[in-house]
């Protein structure tokens, strides 16, 4: 059986081993100096090197976390991938008993650790990976330990994630439709990547063990079916289901069938990887007039649909970093310079999901007609019954109790980006920059941003910022070299115009890069509205018992890495 590891060690950032625990007697604690050593034998950082190193007959796979590493060494013909996926696991687990995994927080809790480490790994072969699981089992009350007398109910049942008997008065289900827009543009206003990723994301509180089913949109289409489909489809790429998501029986009919997990988890995750409008479209004129000011003019422009509206959006506006006196005026919104950036800141239920008919997941043949929506990178939930989702494309599970990621993806076709911002900047010799920045939306008007931010840089030398916008608030924020331009609400097909100007000092300092080209950055978030149109045609619980569950949907699309190098 491929995968088994030869011993765990976590090490402090310098390489001293904090805790270790030796499962084969394969691999002895001396050999964390060596592993050790041929990191530090690499040139340049450590952590851009691969996760995965190998000395003398000995396979070291490791991940690093905040200030500490774990790393899994074994001598035989091991599944890295596996034991890295591990290693994540072990991650979340100790983040769910700590709340935050640091080398202070591993020195307070030893005899947990270890009880932890007996009962995630056995003879080398990962175990139980479920932070929820492994609490009934495993409590901690001033840094003791109480073990039951007998293992739970769902250590020994053919449903790992969830436990027998949970009970609720109310039986809700909530589902969570979230999509990150990555964006970044060139300074010729090109696109030079667009990505979509997504994710369902669910919290069950359902008694007993429900089976789930959910279906989505029509146009939804998986990575490995046959692309040659023919209309508009949502392509989604690298589709990622969570464990209890019967891949068999969505394979079938395409039906995402499960019993979820109690609690909170990802159902499903993708990616969209073709090019998409930005949302939010900024645009900047900057004037520079000698050494002695700078003069800024941001337009912010909604490129969605008016029914839609984005939320807390922040536009970070790069400017230089020797910038002084910020004067920052905005017609909407408020904004501030920030020195810093140097940037202005504007029980057991059977659970069935089904996607709209566009939906297209990588194991389906892709020679579907019509307009699909073709998803890369699917991954699924464990609690999710594959053999099911294989069979009938049914998502059905038995959820855990509480929130957990049902299934992720991503969408690898080019989308449009959803806000566009344009940038102008003049600059005057050494006395001033003069911006003009326009940020347009470019998603459909029943739509709405909400908290966006665009972040505008400016020259790190500049001063006496005079900003004005049309909408929202706008400041400087020196910290960060940039114009923070904040607009709570962004409707779609909307534009929005900054105009900034700074002074700019007479003597030019050393430190100061006059060619610094910062990108502009922006955050925002999308309700009610999904970039691949993936929608949830239906959720079904059904329990033995028969009772009425409340299910709840809800799509956000939010800013992911989203750029535009325009200035």
């Amino acid at each position: 059986m491929a995968g088994a590891a030869s011993a765990l060690f976590v090490l402090d950032i310098k390489g001293r081993c904090l805790i270790s625990r030796d499962y084969r007697g394969a691999v002895s604690a001396g050999q964390v100096e060596k592993f050790f050593s041929k990191l530090l034998e690499k040139e340049g950082d450590i952590e851009s090197h691969g996760p995965i190193c190998y000395d003398n007959g000995v396979s070291y796979m490791f991940i690093q976390h905040n200030n500490i590493y774990l790393m899994t060494a074994s001598r035989t013909n091991c599944n890295a991938a596996s034991l890295l996926l591990f290693l994540h696991h072990v991650v979340d687990v100790f983040k769910h008993y700590f709340e935050k995994l640091e080398e202070e927080s591993l020195r307070d809790n030893f005899v947990v650790v270890y009880e932890l480490l007996d009962e995630i790994m056995d003879f080398g072969y990962p175990q139980y990976t479920e932070a929820k699981i492994l609490s009934e089992f495993i409590k901690t009350d001033a840094y003791r330990m109480e073990v039951a007398q007998r293992p739970p109910m769902a250590v020994t049942n053919a449903v790992s994630w969830r436990s027998e008997g949970i009970f609720y008065r109310t039986n809700e289900v909530f589902l969570d439709v979230v999509e990150s827009v990555n964006i970044l543009v060139n300074s010729n206003g090109q696109i030079i990547r667009s990505e979509v990723n997504g994710a369902l994301k669910m919290r069950t509180c359902l008694s007993g063990m429900p089976e789930c089913k959910l279906g989505l949109n029509d146009r939804v289409l998986l990575e490995a079916q046959d692309r040659s489909t023919k209309g508009k489809v949502i392509d989604l790429d690298d589709v990622k289901f969570h464990q209890c998501v019967r891949l068999a029986r969505f394979e079938n009919d395409r039906t995402i069938s499960f019993i979820p997990p109690d609690g909170s988890f990802d159902l499903m995750t993708y990616r969209l990887s073709t090019q998409v409008k930005p949302l939010i479209w900024v645009e900047a004129q900057v004037e520079r007039y000698a050494r002695s000011r700078v003069e800024m003019m941001v337009k912010a422009r909604s490129q969605f649909k008016e029914r839609s509206t984005a939320t807390n959006v922040a536009i970070e506006l790069p400017v230089p970093s020797d910038a002084t006196n910020p004067d920052i005026r905005t017609s909407v919104g408020s904004a501030k310079y920030a020195p810093e950036k140097d940037a202005i800141l504007i029980g057991m239920p059977e659970c069935k999901l089904g996607l709209n008919d566009r939906v297209l997941l990588e194991a389906q043949d892709r020679s579907t007609k019509g307009k699909v929506i073709d998803l890369d990178d699917v991954k699924f939930h464990q609690c999710v019954r594959l053999a099911r989702f294989e069979n009938d494309r049914t998502i059905s599970f038995i959820p855990p109790d509480g929130s957990f990621d049902l299934m992720t993806y991503r969408l690898s076709t080019q989308v449009k980006p959803l806000i566009w911002v344009e940038a102008q900047v003049e600059r005057y010799a050494r006395s001033r920059v003069e911006m003009m920045v326009k940020a347009r939306s470019q998603f459909k008007e029943r739509s709405t941003a909400t908290n966006v931010t665009i972040e505008l840089p400016v020259p790190s030398d500049a001063t006496n910022p005079d900003i004005r916008t049309s909408v929202g608030s706008a400041k400087y924020a020196p910290e960060k070299d940039a114009i923070l331009w904040k607009i709570k609400s962004f409707p779609g097909n909307k534009e929005y115009l900054l105009r900034a100007e700074f002074k700019l000092p007479s003597i030019v300092s050393e430190d100061v890069d006059p060619d610094r080209k910062a990108p502009i950055s922006v955050k925002f978030e999308i309700p009610y509205f999904t970039v691949s149109g993936i929608q949830v045609r239906y959720l079904k619980i059904i329990e033995k018992s028969g009772y009425q569950a409340l299910p709840w949907v809800r799509y956000i699309t939010m800013a992911g890495d989203y750029e535009l190098r325009l200035i």
